[in-house]
């Protein structure tokens, strides 16, 4: 009886807000009653959190076992700012992943607290909710709650380098952190746990949704002078036979594999776009060879995970390895590093990329006229959102 008056309820709602989709009220309510839904039908615990997401953005899938709630999200932003859940107290989260830059740091490479060099450079945390599998080429993340452990503790390379229970101690001596951890997960200083500090920074991270740049305004909310006459020439390309991205960056997150909680077969897509030929790959260590790294197979060296091209101005240098970046304008010039860095990017796409046995089938050469150049770059470019790298509720709290 439960599971009908809830699918009723959620029929009647979306029925309201078909046809009404700027009320905002409505909307909060059927998100909130698909979240009813998905947790009865699905097995994935939602109820109880109002996601507040932008237009046709469907509800992430959450783990059963970490079920999403303001007090974890609130706690987890804490801990993600907090330069305790570092061995040597020099670095957090933040330190990696900078909202001024969609949460990346506009380096090459990750440095990690003992400023060891990573071997790829920190993606971007918008919409990671979608993701998935985390990180550039670990087919083994599956979650936010299990990649997190890489950071934490991984020794190779070394992150915040977390060896022993000291930032337990520190957090559990901290009366904010008891009070927050208590709102989070009720009990008391018990609850100020490994297990619990993964699951509230997975929880922030999951709130960092991104869909209010102009290109989302243009398509998604009936804004039609959001773009400009390039932008919009830039759309078409971008999903023309020409160019052709949308076969990788396409859907809502502008990637090619992509999870919510109404997903019923997963995707799960590696490539190698040729930024590497086979000589170098060859003489690359293997934590530098893609999803080879994992499986040890000849076939998966130079595979990738497609990132979301969400914020993509913000967030180079690109590739994993920071390979395309600007050398004229200076990197802190935003306006123009970004034109000059996504110009190389189309121009390697164009070329057909390098030699390299396990290059995807379709980086083939192209030729795009000089507006059609630079009306796909303005379009890129619109994929900035900038109520999400100044939103206060993703900021950090220690200022």
């Amino acid at each position: 009886m439960k599971s009908f008056i809830i699918l009723l309820l959620l029929s009647t709602i979306y029925c309201g807000t078909s046809f009404d989709k700027a009320n905002k009220d409505n909307k909060n309510n059927s998100q909130l009653l698909q979240s009813a839904f998905i947790a009865q039908f699905s097995g994935r615990s939602q109820i109880g959190y109002n996601w507040n997401l932008p237009n046709d953005f469907p509800i992430p899938s959450v783990p059963r076992e970490n079920p999403m709630s303001e007090e974890k999200v609130t706690l987890g932003r804490f801990l993600f700012y907090d330069k305790n859940l570092s061995q040597n107290q020099t670095q957090s989260c933040s330190s990696c992943h900078l909202q001024e830059f969609a949460f990346t740091d506009r380096k090459p490479f990750g440095i990690g607290s003992t400023a060891e060099v990573h071997p790829r450079n920190s993606q971007n945390l918008a919409n990671v909710a979608y993701n998935t599998r985390l990180t550039w080429s670990n087919d083994k993340m599956t979650s936010l709650e299990i990649q997190a452990r890489g950071p934490m503790f991984g020794t190779s390379p070394i992150e915040l380098g977390l060896s022993n229970d000291d930032y337990l101690n520190r957090l559990k001596s901290d009366s904010r952190y008891r009070t927050l951890f208590q709102s989070a997960f009720g009990g008391g200083i018990e609850n100020i746990t490994e297990q619990n500090v993964r699951f509230a920074l997975s929880s922030f991270q999951r709130s960092l949704i991104s869909g209010k740049s102009k290109v989302d305004k243009y398509l998604n909310y009936g804004d039609k002078s959001a773009l400009s006459s390039s932008a919009i020439r830039g759309l078409a390309v971008f999903n023309g036979e020409t160019a052709e991205c949308f076969h990788c960056h396409g859907g809502i997150n502008y990637t090619n594999s992509m999870t919510h909680a109404g997903t019923v077969f997963e995707e799960v897509s590696y490539s190698s776009n040729g930024i590497i030929s086979d000589t170098t790959y060859a003489s690359l260590p293997d934590n530098k060879k893609g999803l080879y790294e994992v499986t040890l197979l000849q076939t998966d060296i130079g595979k990738f995970k497609p990132p979301s091209l969400r914020n993509i101005a913000l967030t180079y240098p690109y590739m994993h390895d920071g390979s395309f970046t600007c050398t004229t304008a200076s990197p802190s010039d935003i306006e123009n590093c970004s034109t000059e860095a996504l110009g190389k990017v189309i121009d390697h796409y164009a070329s057909g990329g390098l030699s390299h046995k396990n290059k995807d089938p379709q980086i083939r050469a192209f030729t795009l006229t000089p507006q059609e150049r630079t009306d796909l770059i303005n379009f890129l470019k619109a994929l900035t959102d900038d109520e999400f790298i100044s939103n206060p509720k993703f900021s950090n709290p220690f200022q």
